[in-house]
């Protein structure tokens, strides 16, 4: 039976399961390469607890990467990282301290994330790493304490959506712009809990910065996972990564292993089941903006120009789009330029390497000379926490993957996302804007491209009996709160300020939950 990628790196991490080849809809328990938590390692490790499991399963499973609320100095998030930091010593697991950088980009720099590999997250971007040929997906807080405990955690295999690039990008447009313009022409729940494997002869001309950008943001698309095939950039990547890890005693990439991947690159197999194919000519990509509110509401940015949006804040953060290419396409926008009066511009490098390189390039110092907030390697506003959040009635421009409602600061704020190019212009000139406008131009219009006239569907199934076990249950019964809003993100259910404080009590959450959503909602 031909196999989609996704089911064939989940037939070769699969420990229990069908005794068949793998398809879609199938409920397997798989054993990932690696699993990452972050912050949120302190909630995982109450849960380990209360499961009572004897111990680690396999050390060399888990990584901590500490990233999210490190400009937090209290004692009670000084102490909650030192325990994370017992805790990783005492079990022998990899540990990365604030400052570090973001978790997800240290698992793709540091070796954790291979072709073909399964690599999970207790974080919703781990998408990112399909970047690398790998599957990365989220997995919740309990699995995580599972996989902690047993080295497995249970899956049901998604459809899969193909997504055809042609083309290359034009002068201006960016992997940002990729992403934005696919989440904005298919905003309604089309690859909703798909798995996105791109394809086409347009994606050899992507760097590996922009496929992990385009990566990064299928969460907001609405995908468990968004794949790239490992190719000539992959490897360029990995080799360059291996020298580096070799250099710093942290093998983890071997030459066995690239030569493997050079030789037998991974692909789905000739007549694979797709629910879908979406094209899209990347010769038609122009830079666009979105929100706000929304990733899935977009605008042309020649379109957002001739408004004369102001802003007042402007950021150069996050795991999409702060790595090398970034900062140094950022600068050479900004270098001998200053940031505009009633304008803060924050940077932040994805990790402390990256930093390191664009110290060494210039890149950093354009940035920083021409009136940047220097933020540490971290997560930090994207998620809503730290210095330089939005106050009530302003707007910010960010290189961030998210701008739901309240998520980067004051719920009355409006946040807008855009590449990295855009967002330095904007904080130059105090509106949104482009590059070109910077030299007495403006961004040239182009139509958007059109949306691809595609049938979703699920794919055949057999007549296959589910057997149902024995004492489950056959209904469930009980309160239902509804909610009538479309697209009700985690921001708008539960916000930032509580997500990474541990201890809460049940009628502490119920005060706030909703709180983003509806402020008058804890009174029902």
């Amino acid at each position: 039976m031909s196999q989609t990628v996704v089911e064939k790196i989940a037939q070769a991490h699969m420990v229990e399961g069908p005794n068949r080849p793998l398809q879609t809809g199938d409920v397997v328990s798989l054993r990932p390469r690696h699993i990452l938590t972050h912050d949120n390692t302190a909630a995982v490790m109450e849960k380990f607890k209360a499961i009572g499991a004897p111990g680690i399963h396999d050390p060399s499973q888990p990584v901590f990467a500490m990233d999210h609320d490190i400009q937090n100095k209290s004692e009670t998030n000084l102490s909650k990282y030192r325990d994370i930091k017992a805790f990783a010593g005492d079990h022998g697991i990899d540990y990365y301290p604030p400052g570090t950088g973001i978790g997800h980009q240290v698992m793709v720099s540091m070796g954790y994330v291979l072709p073909g590999s399964l690599v999970v997250a207790s974080d919703s971007h781990a998408n990112m790493y399909g970047a690398l040929g790998a599957l990365g997906t989220p997995v919740v807080r309990t699995d995580a304490a599972g996989v902690w405990a047993t080295g497995d955690f249970w899956w049901q295999i998604p459809r899969t959506v193909e997504v055809y690039l042609e083309g290359s990008l034009p002068k201006g447009a960016t992997g940002k712009d990729v992403i934005i313009t696919l989440c904005g022409l298919y905003n309604q729940g089309e690859v909703l809990n798909a798995v996105l494997e791109f394809n086409g002869p347009g994606v050899a001309s992507l760097s590996m910065d922009a496929r992990f950008s385009i990566s990064n943001m299928t969460t907001e698309w609405g995908a468990l996972a968004g794949w790239f095939p490992p190719d000539a950039t992959t490897l360029e990547y990995l080799r360059e990564r291996k020298g580096h890890l070799d250099r710093i005693g942290a093998a983890r990439i071997t030459e066995e292993q690239l030569a493997a991947w050079s030789a037998v690159p991974l692909a789905a197999d000739t007549g694979a089941s797709y629910a879908a194919r979406i094209t899209l000519d990347l010769c038609q990509v122009s830079p666009h903006i979105a929100g706000p509110d929304s990733v899935q509401v977009m605008r042309s940015l020649a379109e957002v120009e001739e408004t004369g949006l102001p802003i007042q804040k402007a950021y150069l953060v996050s795991c999409v789009n702060s790595r090398l290419e970034d900062l140094e396409a950022a600068a050479d926008v900004i270098r001998g330029k200053k940031v505009a009066d009633g304008v803060d511009l924050y940077v932040a490098a994805a990790s402390a390497e990256i930093q390191s390189s664009a110290e060494e390039s210039g890149a950093w110092d354009a940035l920083v000379d021409a009136g940047a907030h220097v933020l540490p390697p971290g997560c930090g506003p994207c998620i809503g926490l730290g210095t330089g959040l939005l106050e009530d009635g302003e707007v910010g421009i960010s290189a961030t993957n998210r701008n739901f409602k309240g998520r980067m600061g004051s719920r009355n704020a409006q946040a807008y996302l855009a590449s990295p190019e855009v967002v330095v212009a904007s904080a130059v000139s105090g509106r949104v804007v482009g590059p070109d406008f910077l030299g007495g131009g403006s961004t040239p219009s182009m139509d958007r491209p059109q949306r691809d006239h595609v049938e979703f569907q699920a794919p055949e199934r057999g007549d296959e009996v589910v057997e149902i076990l024995e004492g489950f249950p056959e209904a469930l019964t009980g309160r239902l709160v509804f909610t009538p809003a479309d697209n009700l993100n985690t921001d708008g259910i539960y916000s930032k300020d509580y997500t990474y404080r541990e201890g809460l009590t049940r009628e502490e959450m119920a005060r706030v939950v909703m709180e983003n959503y509806d402020p008058a909602f804890a009174k029902n």
